[in-house]
């Protein structure tokens, strides 16, 4: 962990953090490329910060004011934040949301899409997938990249698929005119940056995937992006889409950070539209995975996804983060011809890209995690003790 978790662009970015300070709890923070600040004064919750009008006004006249006062030195906490070199007494970065619903649009882009119709077919079985994979493209192509989710077009071609029997609830949301949308996990269980994730110990086909993860306020009002590790199960729910929920919500199985970029002159929406992610995956044994996800390519726009997540049918009062999917999907081999990429324990996960940062985790399985017990509740109790020595 060093100042490469941070955007090239550091000097001018708005970013939010939240910032755990051993017998305190969690704070709210701006994060400089020198400093980490209270933001206290202006709320007490990263949900709380976000709601506020015109946040990112708000907050640079806050730290102009020179009311929000030094916590910690950036640097020095980046290098804590790695849990190899945490020790007790020291602050370190936490996920940078508390109480936002997390939420996740899955098969947004063709690529994933495929990959997805495959585990499908395989039912799981990663030995079996490269066979379909040939079997998949040699119907469908490989090129749907034309096809406008909910048009004319892809009903034409739904009607097709169904003729020829390769019709599959991943193609349904894909193409079809209403995006998947799924939890990904429950408010305060996310981990951040340095934080290992955990794969289900019973998994024997798994993969990290990044994504941009879009945070929107209790308006609807997308006011800041950030990284995430939307870490994933092949096997699971390959053998049925109904273990969606263990495929994907396990005990430090979803990762976000470092930081909340919020929107201002400097980086906005479309800026998000044109970010390509970068993806490393290191190994213990020396394997050396490698990938990009450009969101150009995404098959629906991001804007669009926070429509269809959060609206006049579906309301999240303390706001939401939005994983917005990815077009990597590995197959390059690790234990053998045909078996494709599964993680091992000891695996570092480094996702990034210049306007927001890196975000850095090593891999274990859930189980050997440290256990999620910092909630809601606990964050209120520290809270309220806080306000009370105030």
């Amino acid at each position: 962990m060093t100042h490469t978790s941070l955007p090239v662009d550091a000097h001018q970015a708005l970013l939010i953090g939240r910032l755990w300070v051993p017998g305190q709890g969690a704070h709210v923070v701006a994060v400089t490329p020198l400093d980490v600040l209270d933001l206290s004064g202006l709320a007490s919750t990263c949900s709380a910060l976000l709601d506020l009008p015109d946040v990112a006004t708000q907050v640079r006249a806050h730290v102009a004011s020179g009311q929000a006062k030094t916590l910690a030195r950036t640097a020095q906490t980046l290098a804590y934040s790695d849990a190899a070199q945490r020790t007790e007494g020291q602050a370190w970065f936490l996920a940078p949301c508390d109480l936002q619903a997390v939420k996740a649009a899955g098969v947004t882009f063709v690529a994933s899409m495929l990959e997805r119709v495959i585990e499908e077919q395989a039912r799981g079985d990663a030995s079996r997938a490269e066979a379909v994979r040939q079997a998949v493209v040699a119907v469908i192509g490989d090129n749907l990249r034309s096809v406008v989710p909910g048009s004319p077009e892809s009903a034409k071609l739904k009607d097709v698929l169904l003729a020829q029997g390769m019709w599959s609830q991943y193609l349904e949301v894909g193409i079809g005119p209403d995006a998947e949308i799924f939890t990904k996990a429950q408010p305060m269980s996310a981990v951040g940056s340095g934080s290992p994730v955990g794969i289900h110990p019973d998994s024997q086909w798994n993969n990290p995937e990044p994504e941009i993860v879009l945070a929107a306020n209790s308006r609807g009002e997308v006011v800041g992006a950030t990284l995430g590790n939307d870490v994933n199960l092949r096997d699971f729910e390959g053998r049925s889409a109904l273990l969606l929920g263990k495929a994907k919500d396990n005990n430090a199985s979803c990762a976000i950070g470092p930081f909340i970029r919020l929107f201002d002159a400097h980086f906005g929406i479309d800026d998000v539209r044109q970010c390509d992610l970068s993806l490393k995956v290191q190994g213990p044994e020396g394997f050396v995975m490698q990938g990009t996800s450009a969101l150009s390519q995404i098959s629906r726009d991001p804007l669009d996804l926070v429509g269809q997540a959060m609206g006049k049918y579906h309301q999240y009062p303390d706001g939401m983060l939005l994983f917005l999917g990815t077009m990597f999907a590995p197959t390059q081999d690790r234990h053998g011809p045909g078996q494709g990429f599964t993680h091992v324990v000891g695996d570092v996960v480094c996702i990034s890209t210049p306007l927001l940062g890196t975000l850095v985790n090593p891999v274990t399985t859930s189980d050997l995690a440290p256990p999620w017990t910092y909630g809601i509740r606990a964050l209120m109790n520290d809270l309220a003790k806080r306000q009370r020595k105030a």
